[in-house]
């Protein structure tokens, strides 16, 4: 039997605060006062005779408790919403919403062209695609805000009541405008990089200790004038108008590298490749609509597999 003293709002409060990891950035999503949330918690708390977050700092963190009970939380509410859009499109004739989360290595490489065939199956649904850090996204889809991620593999401990179907591997690239001066240089590239401006992927995304790692192989210990970002419209905006290096996922800079806007350094770096695909919850149970779009994303990722 399920406690009946544990109510929707319980489960959404406790939600929020542990995807925001702040009592009063939740309390200001929810529209409610801090004071508010933080008695709702006490409540979810004695129900379940446990503490779900404790001080850490001037902040909070969730507990082993509360970690294992969020997997549950966000299963629940995501059950709900779905009953909700169910009833919905039963109501007024609408598809049930898809909500993905696409790492920057597969917005410009792999969703056109997913969605291109996705739109041809005429299911009607509502598409919401985000992009962002992959633990960021990988937090949204195991509290139910998102249905599917896809780019690359996370780390073990991060894929803890998740699931991932691999759909191609990709490696790290140096990317550069078409005349960039390292591309005619005889000298040693790595110990040229300190030279210029040099594009990092952020420490929260999934590619940095590739990065670092193959770096550091390569004697290159630190790159003094680094900008860190995942953001890839600054990076090719930037790259394409400066000397700057740009250390990233080949597939965010397929295109322009195709069409000429942008060139690879000659550096290897093959033992940066890592898959690319499809993470869920173990749990989730996919809607049509969204086993369609898993289908034309493996196919649109079949073609970029291809020699």
């Amino acid at each position: 039997m399920v406690d009946s003293r544990v109510k929707f709002r319980h489960l959404q409060t406790f939600v929020e605060v542990a995807r925001q990891k702040s009592v009063m950035k939740a309390a200001e999503l929810l529209n409610v006062s801090q004071p508010a949330v933080t008695k709702t918690i006490r409540e979810l708390e004695d129900v379940l005779g446990v503490a779900v977050f404790e001080r850490d700092g001037r902040g909070i963190k969730i507990t082993r408790y509360g970690d294992v009970f969020l997997r549950h939380a966000g299963a629940a509410l995501t059950a709900l919403r779905q009953g909700l859009d169910s009833v919905s499109q039963e109501r007024f004739g609408e598809a049930p919403p898809i909500r993905i989360g696409a790492l920057p290595t597969v917005s410009t490489r792999i969703m056109p062209r997913a969605m291109e065939l996705f739109l041809k199956e005429n299911t009607w649904s509502r598409i919401k695609i985000v992009t962002g850090e992959n633990a960021v996204l990988l937090e949204q889809l195991r509290v139910g805000d998102l249905d599917l991620v896809v780019g690359r593999l996370a780390g073990a401990e991060k894929m803890a009541g998740f699931s991932f179907e691999h759909l191609y591997s990709e490696q790290v690239v140096f990317a550069v405008r078409a005349d960039h001066p390292l591309l005619k240089s005889k000298q040693s590239l790595f110990a040229s990089l300190g030279e210029y401006t040099v594009l990092m992927p952020t420490r929260a995304s999934i590619i940095r200790p590739f990065v670092e790692s193959f770096l550091i192989a390569n004697g290159v210990a630190s790159l003094p004038n680094q900008i860190e970002t995942v953001s890839d419209s600054f990076g090719r905006a930037f790259v394409r108008t400066s000397n700057a290096i740009w250390i990233i996922s080949t597939g965010v800079v397929a295109t322009d590298i195709a069409d000429g806007l942008l060139k690879v350094l000659p550096i290897d770096t093959s033992e940066t490749k890592g898959p690319v695909g499809l993470t869920m919850r173990t749990d989730a149970i996919p809607s049509l609509p969204l086993s369609i779009l898993m289908q034309t994303l493996r196919e649109a990722a079949a073609d970029v597999a291809k020699p």
